[in-house]
């Protein structure tokens, strides 16, 4: 039987979670498990259902999906979650990243855009639209005051530091494969030891990682 990704929506309107419902369950390797109106209920659905993926909404009564998830991931570090929200302004991004989300999407891409960004989510790829990825260097880069130079890890090899570079600019292993014409296999294995060397747990932690060493740029 093919596996099937097993999904949280946590919104608190529910003609958006019903249409979501509808259309995430319209594929064949998709299954919504529960829903939630707040952050507190995420909470609860995610201890009682484990789901694969948690499809959260920032703005919600009682308590908000950046503080809901921040204690997901307390409670269940592995735990992957999607932030689908209407808010695309800066003030978001950073916070996102910090508290460990695994991709950020604007409600205006709920459509074929979301389903690859749940599949993505789930087999470990980390996903930021592209507007969203763009804002968010800009926003990094507008606190660091823009003095900081390249930190280049010692560490990591120059091969490595290439791999680093494109997976945290939201490129997936595939693409990253394509681009340094090397196999998957070759990029899974770049990938594992960054992740190893820098100690790092999840995708979101390696493009925080990147931006914190300057190693992109604005031209996402």
């Amino acid at each position: 039987m093919e596996h099937k990704i097993r999904l949280l929506l946590a919104d608190d309107h529910a003609v958006l979670r019903a249409a979501l419902r509808s259309l995430l369950n319209a594929e064949p390797d998709m299954e919504v498990v529960g829903e939630a109106s707040d952050g507190r209920e995420a909470i609860t659905k995610v201890a009682e259902l484990h789901p694969d993926v948690v499809l959260m909404d920032v703005t919600m009564p009682i308590m908000n999906g950046l503080e809901a998830t921040r204690q997901i991931k307390q409670l269940e570090p592995a735990m992957k979650v999607l932030l689908l929200t209407m808010h695309e302004s800066e003030e978001y991004l950073v916070w996102a990243l910090q508290v460990g989300v695994s991709g950020y999407i604007p409600k205006k891409a709920a459509d074929i855009d979301l389903v690859n960004a749940i599949r993505a989510v789930d087999r470990g790829d980390a996903f930021l639209y592209p507007t969203v990825a763009k804002q968010l260097i800009h926003e990094y880069l507008s606190l660091a005051d823009g003095d900081e130079e390249v930190d280049r890890p010692d560490c990591l090899t120059d091969k490595e530091c290439e791999v680093l570079k494109l997976l945290a600019e939201g490129h997936t292993n595939q693409e990253v494969a394509c681009m340094l014409m090397v196999s998957v296999k070759t990029v899974e294995t770049h990938r594992a030891h960054i992740m190893k060397k820098l100690g790092l747990q999840n995708r979101a932690e390696l493009v925080h990682y990147a931006l914190s060493k300057g190693m992109l740029t604005t031209e996402v």
